[in-house]
C-alpha cells in the first residue's frame, strides 16, 4: 500500500513538472553580445524585449522565458550555443543570428530537432534555396535582395560602371552577387576582404579609384562600415566617385560616421519613418525604453520575430506540440509587421518592398535615416525556385 502511494505521488510530481514546463514559452536567442559588433546584438535584444513588453510578457496567457546566448561572431560557438538551447534547455523556438556563416553552422541542429528557427537578420542564399526547411522562417530578407534593389536604383540613376567591395564570407559574396544580378552597367572590379579582422581598406579604395569606375558599391556592417566611410572620405574619393551601399549606414553606425554618411544612399526593407501605426509606436516606445538610442532594421526584424512566434502560439492555444498548425499559421504572416504587410514565399523568405534611404538631419539637428522612395514592390528572392517546399 505504501509503495503504491509512493508511486502515485511520484507520478503526480512528474505530471506537475511537465505541466509547469508546458505553462511557459521557452525561446532561445542567439546573437553577438561581445566584441565590436555587440552593439548589433544588443539592439536586437532591446527590440525583442520591447516586443515582449507590448505582448504583456506573455503568449496565449503563458509567460515567456528567453535565454540569450552569445555566438561571439564565430560559427563554431554559434553552433555550440544552438546545440545547448536545443538539447539542454529544450527551447520551443530559436531566434536571432546576425551572421550568415554562424546561421549556416547552426542550421542542422535546429532542423534535425524540429525546433522552429526564426532568422532575424542572416539570409544566406542556401537558406532560401536547397537548405530551406519547414521549421525555418525569416523576418528579414535573403542576402541578395537588398543589394539587388540598390542595383535597380543605380540603373535608374544611369550609372554605367561600378567597382564592388565586400567581406569574404557568405553574406559578402551574396551581397555583391545581388548587385550583379540587377545592375545593367559594367562591373570593372571586385574585391573581397578578410572578415571580420580587416579594417584597413586603403588598398581596395586605391584599386577602385584607379579602375576608372564611375561608382563604388560596398557592403560592410558595423565597425567595418564606420572605418570604410572614414577612409573613403579621408582619401578624397567621396568628392570623386559616388558610393552606393547596403547595410553600411544605419542608426548604430551614424553617430560614428557623422557627416561622412551624408549623401550615401542605401536600400532597406525597413526605415524608422515608415508611416504605419505599429511602427510609429515601436520607434517611440524604443526611444523611451532606451534613452539616447534609436532602433535599427536589426531591431525591427527581431521585434517582428517575436510577433511571428506569438501568432503561432495563439493559433494553437499554447499547444506547442501542434507543429504543423504552427507552421501553417506562420506561413500566413498574420501579424502587424513594423514594415507593413508582407507575405511569405514557398521558402519562408518574405516577399516585400525595398526602400531608398538617405541620411538627413532631424528636427533636433541629429543625423537620422529617411525614406526617400520605394525602389521595388513585393520583391521575391531569386532562390525560391531551388527550395523543395512548394
Amino acid at each position: 500500500m505504501k509503495k503504491a502511494f509512493w508511486l502515485a505521488g511520484a507520478v503526480a510530481v512528474a505530471l506537475a513538472q511537465l505541466a509547469t514546463a508546458a505553462d511557459s514559452i521557452k525561446i532561445g536567442f542567439v546573437s553577438t553580445f561581445s566584441g565590436p559588433t555587440a552593439v548589433i546584438g544588443n539592439d536586437m535584444r532591446n527590440s525583442f524585449e520591447l516586443a515582449l513588453d507590448h505582448l504583456g510578457r506573455k503568449m496565449d496567457g503563458k509567460p515567456v522565458e528567453v535565454i540569450y546566448e552569445d555566438d561571439q561572431q564565430k560559427p563554431d560557438i554559434g553552433k555550440q550555443k544552438t546545440e545547448k538551447l536545443v538539447q539542454s534547455d529544450k527551447v520551443d523556438f530559436i531566434v536571432g543570428y546576425i551572421w550568415s556563416n554562424v546561421l549556416l553552422a547552426s542550421l542542422k541542429t535546429a532542423v534535425d530537432s524540429k525546433t522552429f528557427l526564426i532568422s532575424a537578420n542572416a539570409g544566406p542564399s542556401q537558406l532560401a534555396g536547397e537548405l530551406c526547411s519547414p521549421y525555418v522562417f525569416s523576418t528579414s530578407w535573403q542576402n541578395d535582395q537588398t543589394p539587388a534593389a540598390m542595383g535597380l536604383y543605380m540603373n535608374q540613376k544611369g550609372v554605367k560602371s561600378v567597382f564592388l567591395i565586400g567581406p569574404n564570407y557568405a553574406a559578402g559574396k551574396d551581397m555583391l552577387a545581388g548587385v550583379k544580378s540587377t545592375f545593367k552597367g559594367k562591373v570593372v572590379g571586385e574585391e573581397y576582404t578578410v572578415w571580420p579582422s580587416q579594417l584597413d581598406f586603403s588598398a581596395e579604395l586605391t584599386k577602385a579609384r584607379n579602375s576608372g569606375a564611375e561608382s563604388i558599391f560596398v557592403f560592410y556592417p558595423g565597425a567595418a562600415g564606420v572605418q570604410f566611410l572614414n577612409q573613403y572620405a579621408q582619401a578624397g574619393i567621396k568628392q570623386q566617385i559616388p558610393l552606393y551601399t547596403a547595410f553600411t549606414v544605419d542608426e548604430l553606425s551614424l553617430p560614428l560616421q557623422k557627416d561622412n554618411a551624408i549623401g550615401i544612399p542605401g536600400a532597406q526593407e525597413w526605415v524608422n519613418d515608415l508611416p504605419n501605426e505599429q511602427n510609429k509606436a515601436f520607434v517611440a516606445d524604443y526611444r523611451k525604453k532606451y534613452p539616447g538610442l534609436r532602433p535599427t532594421y536589426y531591431g525591427a526584424q527581431a521585434y517582428d520575430a517575436a510577433q511571428l512566434i506569438n501568432s503561432a502560439v495563439v493559433a494553437v492555444k499554447g499547444d506547442l506540440a501542434k507543429k504543423d498548425a504552427m507552421k501553417a499559421e506562420m506561413e500566413k504572416a498574420d501579424f502587424k509587421s513594423l514594415r507593413g504587410p508582407f507575405k511569405y514565399g514557398n521558402n519562408h523568405i518574405p516577399i516585400q518592398n525595398f526602400y531608398l534611404q538617405d541620411v538627413v538631419k532631424d528636427a533636433d539637428g541629429q543625423l537620422s535615416l529617411k525614406t526617400v522612395a520605394t525602389i521595388v514592390k513585393d520583391n521575391q528572392d531569386q532562390f525560391h525556385d531551388k527550395c523543395p517546399m512548394k
